[in-house]
């Protein structure tokens, strides 16, 4: 659909959504410990106090919230940094207005007692992927630091099949394991994985999770309103961990196994203490990167796609 769609799309819906309190937030994929923030303050009733009614909807197809975003249908989604530069660049109309995971999550990952000790031994191996595009600009950069080349190694689609592949020998490493899963899911199988972090190998830092809202919505006092709830719970989050957890699997007792306590201790220290803030430099720093990969044609005005509410 092109912009002039999407904007006549959402027209309507925009109009008469920014006079309600009620939001509806589509998440990026199933609950997780990923969200913690979101739900902390939805039981601990931060959004409540603020006078929000907010709804939390899981999405069919994980490509989904951001242009139901753009199409009005709903109010906010969890994406993802690189996600929301592509989406901007093909003029979707969207903005980034809170930040929930402030570091890659993105990571190589090998068997810990296999023979890779660096990305250089990846020369003639095979790794797996589950998307194309930006696993794989990750994976090119790592490489050429390394001397080496996509041409060098041997690029296998295993559909989100990260950690089983390594585990039967169908690939020697995985790009686009997440290190608060995979690398937890490897131990608990006993079978250790090694993690090389995409931030030290020659991509520079970006935040994984994120909001994006309409752009015709950046006024909208109830979104200030939802980013200000945000932050009150991840507050509460990082002094009353335990406890977080409990509200968290709260009516949600399918949550409570052991990957899932593992990851919710790892995710801890990512997560954004000041969700509403811009780190204008860094946002057009990886801007920049994406261009010079070719994964975007140009950079828009950063106000464009990026905010901080209230300003």
């Amino acid at each position: 659909m092109t912009l002039l769609g999407w904007t006549l799309l959402a027209a309507a819906a925009t109009s008469s959504a920014a006079a309600s309190n009620e939001l509806n937030v589509m998440l990026d994929w199933f609950v997780n410990p990923d969200h913690a923030p979101l739900f902390v303050a939805l039981e601990k009733g931060f959004f409540t106090e603020r006078g929000l009614k907010v709804k939390f909807i899981t999405p069919s197809n994980p490509n989904d919230p951001p242009k139901l975003v753009a199409a009005g249908k709903v109010d906010l989604a969890v994406s993802y940094q690189h996600q929301h530069h592509l989406h901007v660049d093909k003029g979707l109309p969207l903005v980034r207005v809170a930040t929930l995971i402030a570091t890659p999550l993105n990571a190589l990952v090998v068997l810990a007692d296999g023979p890779i000790r660096s990305p250089a031994d990846l020369k003639g191996k095979t790794i797996g992927y589950s998307i194309g595009g930006f696993e794989t600009v990750l994976l090119k950069v790592m490489l050429d630091r390394q001397g080496l080349s996509l041409k060098d190694v041997n690029l296998v689609n295993i559909n989100f099949s990260l950690s089983p592949s390594l585990f039967t020998g169908q690939t020697q490493a995985v790009i686009g394991a997440f290190r608060n899963f995979e690398l937890n899911q490897m131990d608990i199988a006993g079978k250790p994985g090694r993690a090389f972090f995409v931030e030290e190998h020659g991509i520079p830092p970006y935040d994984e999770l994120i909001m994006v809202a309409h752009r015709n919505r950046v006024q909208d006092e109830a979104l200030k309103l939802f980013v200000e709830g945000i932050e009150t719970g991840v507050q509460f989050l990082v002094n009353h961990p335990e406890e977080s957890w409990q509200l968290f699997i709260r009516g949600r007792e399918s949550l409570d196994d052991e990957l899932n306590r593992r990851a919710w201790i790892d995710t801890l220290p990512r997560f954004a203490l000041r969700p509403g803030a811009l780190d204008r430099n860094r946002y057009m720093r990886f801007a920049r990167f994406l261009k010079n990969q070719g994964m975007i044609g140009r950079i828009p005005t950063l106000e464009s796609w990026a905010v901080e509410l209230g300003e």
